[in-house]
């Protein structure tokens, strides 16, 4: 058995159907990404979105969110680089984290 299938996402529909009231909260909430004439232009939103999902490690956002950052015009550098700077910033995360933890040792 794998834990992340593409066929999985076929099971969206039975989300749906078990919590629609929250369901289509999630899809509202889901358009932001696509949203075209936000201050943030939609190739920005999309690289973003991947970023976020390097660091949520989500492999369907990063399907869908590569997909259409490559749509928005973004180029594979750019790819590259959101996921570089979601690397560097879960290690910031992880290092200011390791400082909470030698406070955390050095309390009476």
């Amino acid at each position: 058995m794998h834990y992340h299938e593409s066929e999985d996402l076929k099971k969206i529909r039975e989300m749906k159907e078990l919590a629609p009231e929250a369901f289509k909260g999630f899809v509202e909430l889901d358009k932001i990404v696509a949203f075209e004439n936000g201050a943030i232009p939609r190739k920005y939103r999309e690289l973003i979105a991947i970023a976020v999902a390097c660091t949520t490690q989500c492999p369907y956002c990063l399907d869908v969110h590569t997909a259409g950052a490559k749509k928005a015009g973004a180029t594979r550098q750019e790819v590259a680089e959101a996921a570089l700077l979601a690397a560097a910033l879960r290690a910031g995360a992880a290092t200011t984290h390791g400082l909470l933890a030698l406070k955390l040792f050095d309390r009476e």
